[in-house]
């Protein structure tokens, strides 16, 4: 009995099963997306051009003050990604207001290139008004919540706000403008997988204060920048330290990540029924007439380790770096000059002769390639498809995913320079994964490393680890689509809008 091909399609009982396993995956994410709102009251406004989200247990009751919590995000975040925070705190009886600072979220003005700490207090302020306002919250019970940049923003925000009754910083990022034994009472929070300068500024902070008014930071365990504001003992601190709230509702706070978690798993197993309905079955018949070989494995190697090499150095230089998309531009131009020169090497590097091979009958060349109007079809659909599959979950159970102001027109800057790169990365693959992958595992190491150096901007060590899971999305569904007769652009396409728009969505207006 033949082996099977590696790019035969999936038979059609496993398609069938593939396509039930994502539609009861996404009505499970739906479910549990909608349950994570249960008993909660959210309201949206705008005050001063800051984008704010008030969440409380239930209707406001103006003849019963509560405590009232602001939450701030950090660098590249959003209200969005705060959000279970604000959850936590709501179910034991404060009220929670979310906020974007400016760049960020649903925020279209631009923070300062430095992240001015005039611009950031500016929205504290803002929000920190608002909050007051409110007939439900008792002014003089109100607590501040950062993250990262978020936790400068409020200490500091504390320091010259005495009446500040608590404050929480998580990932503080330094202590240095933080006079001795102010705010008064600070509680620290830090990831013990954090880079270690998170740690050091933590114990900064703890040795600015006294015993009587500061506890000694909390190190949640396991836990790095990002995945520290979804730790059980994270919430756990922040709902113990509320000022005068009696609620005892234990904290979810994995619910909303939970359910993104589940509309990845379905949009990511059914782009193989979908390809199956778009896209005709590979031919049966040799795959190389009319090709030329594909570069040797250390031809290859070679390529993509200059073209990473020079791409992390002219990124640096090029105008795209001056794009106002913190960091954002200097990945674009990353991926631009990368994939400029991996196109180049395709097509001019020598490569060792191809076997030859009996040139198919025209019949079967045909049978193996879809109608330019069915490709049409399918590249709309996929295209559509992974937009939603990449930015549908990260927007309902991560961070804000929806361009705003200037993210209109740098998307299709951003998804110009990843499509170069990743058509780049097609036509080297020739068809094979491991292929694929030896670029990828090239460029991201040049990333990280240029970051490290300092050719690149410091963030981009925070940005790598999503970048690699990007990829290695791409890198999954791009196997999918050489088991049908997708041209190698279409897979390219869609990789753009997977790795591209979380770029230009998410990282800060500058």
């Amino acid at each position: 009995m033949p082996a099977p091909s590696p790019h035969r399609p999936p038979s059609t009982r496993t398609t069938v099963l593939l396509a039930v396993l994502a539609a009861v995956a996404a009505a499970l994410g739906t479910l549990v997306l909608v349950r994570a709102d249960d008993g909660l009251t959210v309201r949206q406004v705008t005050v001063g051009g800051v984008p704010m989200t008030e969440v409380r247990a239930g209707a406001p009751t103006p003849d019963v003050r509560q405590p009232g919590v602001v939450i701030a995000h950090g660098f590249a975040g959003s209200a969005r990604l705060m959000r279970p925070i604000a959850d936590t705190v709501a179910r034991r009886g404060a009220v929670a207001l979310l906020f974007d600072f400016a760049g960020h979220g649903a925020n279209p003005a631009r923070l300062d290139a430095d992240g001015s700490p005039a611009t950031l207090a500016a929205d504290v302020d803002t929000a920190v008004t608002h909050l007051r306002s409110l007939p439900d919250v008792d002014p003089n019970q109100i607590m501040l919540v950062g993250h990262s940049m978020g936790a400068g923003a409020v200490t500091r925000y504390a320091v010259d706000h005495p009446e500040i009754a608590r404050t929480v910083a998580i990932s503080l990022p330094s202590a240095g403008d933080l006079p001795p034994g102010r705010p008064a009472e600070l509680l620290l929070i830090v990831g013990g997988a954090e880079f270690p300068a998170f740690r050091r500024a933590a114990d900064d902070a703890v040795g600015r204060g006294t015993a009587v008014s500061r506890r000694p930071a909390v190190v949640v365990p396991g836990v790095e920048h990002i995945s520290v504001l979804f730790a059980p003992r994270t919430h756990q601190e922040i709902a113990d330290w509320l000022p005068s709230t009696d609620g005892t509702a234990a904290p979810r706070p994995l619910l909303r990540l939970a359910g993104a978690a589940l509309l990845v798993l379905a949009f990511g197993v059914g782009v193989v029924p979908l390809a199956a309905l778009l896209l005709p079955r590979r031919s049966a018949g040799p795959e190389r007439s009319g090709r030329r070989a594909p570069l040797g494995g250390l031809t290859l190697f070679g390529l993509a380790t200059s073209a990473a090499g020079a791409g992390v150095v002219a990124a640096a230089v090029l105008p795209t770096n001056r794009l106002p998309l913190a960091v954002g531009g200097y990945v674009a131009g990353f991926l631009l000059v990368t994939g400029l020169l991996v196109v180049a090497g395709h097509r001019w590097l020598p490569r060792p002769p191809s076997p030859s091979a009996p040139t198919p009958a025209p019949t079967a060349v045909a049978a193996g390639r879809p109608a330019p109007a069915r490709t049409a079809v399918a590249a709309l659909a996929l295209t559509g498809y992974a937009v939603l599959a990449v930015a549908l979950p990260i927007h309902l159970g991560l961070t804000s995913a929806w361009p705003v102001g200037a993210r209109w027109w740098l998307l299709p800057l951003v998804l110009g320079a990843c499509l170069l790169y990743l058509l780049g990365v097609e036509l080297v693959a020739d068809g094979r994964t491991w292929r694929h992958l030896l670029v990828v595992a090239v460029t991201v190491p040049a990333l990280t490393m240029a970051a490290l150096v300092g050719v690149a901007p410091g963030f981009v060590l925070l940005v790598v680890p999503l970048f690699v899971l990007l990829l290695g999305w791409h890198a999954i569904w791009a196997a999918v689509l050489r088991r049908y007769a997708a041209p190698r652009w279409l897979s390219a396409v869609v990789g753009a809008a997977i790795v591209g728009w979380p770029i230009a969505t998410t990282l800060p207006l500058n």
